[in-house]
């Protein structure tokens, strides 16, 4: 079953990232560079600090943190 993905900003996805312990590591422009240093199998991602972050994008950065769409919207309540 997949789950509807919310269109959401980059600043909510940082903030979620931020709760499962990722830190920021480095910005160029309006893009943040996020590592979990505590967990090596999280890959690093990169988030765009845009109003609304694509579908796609998303769906890839929630991928690479090793959550699954259910997880990261329960992380956003």
């Amino acid at each position: 079953m997949s789950h509807r993905l919310p269109r959401i900003s980059g600043e909510a996805v940082v903030k979620v990232l931020t709760k499962l312990g990722y830190k920021v590591v480095r910005q160029k422009g309006s893009h943040l560079r996020l590592k979990d240093p505590d967990n090596p199998s999280h890959k690093p991602v990169t988030v765009p600090l845009h109003k609304s972050i694509k579908p796609g994008l998303l769906r890839k950065i929630i991928k690479d943190a090793g959550l699954s769409v259910k997880e990261f919207i329960e992380y956003l309540k």
